[in-house]
């Protein structure tokens, strides 16, 4: 449904102002290509915070409490 709705939203884009349509799509490869650090990142600290999330938790898994 994303896709389908950016590529709606492209067309008209391409209609009302062709000459920024076409910047859109040389520009959006490099942006993609800078957001990568950024992911990365974002997996790693979801990561972390799963892992400490897991260690506080860990006494009261001990004890027998469970999350329903």
């Amino acid at each position: 449904m994303k896709l389908i709705l950016t590529i709606l939203l492209w067309c008209i884009l391409w209609v009302l102002c062709w000459p920024l349509a076409l910047l859109v799509l040389l520009v959006l490869p490099f942006i993609w290509l800078l957001s990568i650090p950024f992911k990365i990142f974002a997996v790693c600290l979801k990561s972390l915070l799963a892992l400490l999330e897991s260690l506080l938790l860990l006494p009261a898994r001990m004890l027998g409490y469970r999350v329903s």
